[in-house]
């Protein structure tokens, strides 16, 4: 954690600078020359009146005069962020939905869940019932269901509708975080959120973890070049894309930029796309709306031609993800014996699993320490955990973070992302 540390202090420090210094400065010259003054003063013999080095230690504080001066500890930890989170699935998904988002919770957190309209009537009331009815979510009020659902079709650009209409809802609803995450059914944390808020705690809070590049490759003559059109967007029941038969050209009024559908995004730069108020997400969203795969290029397009944003990129969507080579459209999907990749890759997020597949069961009791039907248990659960019981069922203070290993590998891959060969470089190129 010592080369985030150093990296938070410096970013805190170069922001701190840009501020009006003019006039503590001044005073602080006139002050330091008056000390410097009185340090010069001997007594009679020969001693400073007021020595100026001093001996302290972390365990110490010795500089005061009375030994019953104690000055409040100043702790050196910058404050947890809070992370919110769009939980979606489809037909099927709803026991996978609430199984991720219990693997994900914390108090201070914030989430919003959806099953899309393929999935029945009755799949979306239980999700409904399920958050109203649990005992956490209804003390907290931090989980919201999308009850009117949307129509995702995943090749189009509804999937980018329904992250936009998420997102709103957590700036409109819960406003109070830090960092967007985007995740599926298929997905799962391979971290505590003690792990994950721990570590993120260091991070500027402007940094977006997007998986991007400007060399599209293949995806200029099958996706850039085609134009289709998603009956998602007018119909009421998921069909496929259709294709236009005429071909366009790429455009030069914005730089094409493609990547992973998953990622972690500011509260800034989400708050950017929501408003838009240099017309740029609208109007490249209006381009991605006829876009195959969409959600691979749309916000990565956005954050790579706003000059205001374009600086806070890190390339990773944060996940393990085991793909064919080349690349096909779907990755593998996990199992147990992925396990020790999964570990190694030092990522806090992986996907795709099967619905119940036994690997779950394995990163629950290996990594997040999680019990059937239970939150995984961080530094805010007080509760004894005996016989099966749950630690969560009595609460502490949210504030309280218990990083356990996980997030020393999260700090790993974060320290390598940020190195000066990774970071810089490979911003927006």
């Amino acid at each position: 954690m010592k080369k985030l540390k150093n990296y938070y202090m410096h970013l805190r420090h170069h922001h701190t600078a840009e501020r009006k210094w003019v006039f503590p400065l001044a005073i602080g010259s006139l002050l330091s020359l008056f000390l410097l003054f009185l340090a010069t003063l001997t007594s009679p013999e020969g001693t400073p009146i007021l020595p100026f080095y001093r001996s302290i230690t972390a365990a110490s504080y010795s500089v005061f005069v009375e030994s019953k001066l104690r000055p409040l500890p100043v702790s050196a930890l910058p404050p947890p962020p809070r992370l919110a989170y769009l939980v979606s699935g489809s037909k099927g998904d709803g026991a996978a939905v609430t199984r991720v988002l219990l693997a994900l919770y914390h108090p201070n957190n914030r989430y919003v869940v959806h099953l899309d309209l393929e999935s029945s009537a009755e799949e979306r009331s239980d999700l409904v019932r399920f958050v109203e009815g649990h005992a956490l979510f209804k003390r907290f009020g931090n989980v919201r269901v999308i009850k009117k659902a949307n129509l995702v079709t995943y090749r189009g650009p509804t999937m980018v509708a329904n992250t936009l209409h998420a997102a709103a809802i957590l700036l409109r609803e819960l406003g109070d975080w830090d960092w967007f995450i985007n995740l599926s059914a298929s997905d799962y944390p391979l971290v505590t959120q003690d792990d994950l808020l721990h570590t993120f705690s260091y991070l500027p809070r402007d940094l977006n973890f997007i998986d991007h590049t400007s060399d599209i490759g293949w995806k200029d003559h099958h996706r850039a070049r085609p134009i289709i059109v998603d009956p998602g967007l007018y119909m009421n029941k998921k069909q496929d894309v259709f294709w236009v038969t005429q071909r366009r050209s790429r455009p030069t009024a914005f730089k094409l930029f493609t990547g992973s559908a998953w990622m972690a995004l500011s509260k800034s730069f989400i708050d950017y796309c929501i408003w838009g108020w240099d017309n740029l997400p609208r109007t490249v969203l209006m381009y991605y709306s006829n876009f195959i795969s969409s959600p691979e290029g749309y916000f990565h397009t956005v954050i790579c031609n706003a000059q205001e944003f374009r600086n806070t990129t890190v390339n990773s969507d944060l996940h393990f993800i085991s793909w064919d080579n080349p690349p096909k459209q779907h990755p593998h999907y996990l199992t147990v014996d992925d396990m020790k990749g999964m570990v190694g890759s030092n990522a806090p997020f992986a996907r795709k699993f099967h619905r119940e597949d036994p690997v779950l069961d394995k990163i629950d009791a290996e990594l997040l320490s999680r019990g059937p039907g239970m939150a995984v248990p961080g530094g805010w659960c007080i509760g004894k955990r005996e016989n099966g019981t749950d630690p969560c069922s009595e609460v502490g203070d949210p504030n309280v973070l218990r990083p356990g290993q996980g997030s020393k590998r999260l700090e790993t891959l974060i320290s390598s992302l940020l190195s000066n060969e990774k970071f810089r470089p490979r911003q927006c190129v």
